[in-house]
């Protein structure tokens, strides 16, 4: 969450320049919004399962199949979107943290409907 808050003050500083990195629409700038906003979207996912955790009876293999799962998203999805954003063949590094994020939440509903 923190570096959500410190690349959007960063992008902040530029964002008043009509063509910065292409202009609002362009490619470079919509996945940079994109890797600042996925800090805080994944981010809120990972909080939100570690405080329902307990609740949701996962056996312990779930858990941590969920668990290192949500972090490895989290942290390749802001930098997949960030670097693609700087080189476009970088996006095709995307089914990381797509599939990450899939293996968790599937973790976590499969766990839970099996307890």
């Amino acid at each position: 969450m923190l570096a959500g808050v410190l690349t959007g003050a960063f992008i902040g500083l530029f964002f008043h320049q009509e063509g910065w990195m292409g202009g609002y629409g362009s490619y470079p700038r919509r996945l940079t919004r994109l890797g600042h906003i996925s800090f805080f979207g994944l981010g809120f996912l990972n909080l939100i399962f570690a405080a329902t955790a307990s609740q949701l009876l996962l056996s312990a293999s779930y858990f941590r199949v969920a668990s290192w799962a949500l972090i490895v998203g989290a942290i390749t999805m802001p930098a997949v979107c960030f670097l693609s954003a700087w080189r476009k063949p970088m996006r095709h590094l995307f089914p990381i943290p797509v599939v990450s994020v899939a293996v968790g939440v599937l973790a976590i509903l499969i766990g839970w409907w099996r307890r």
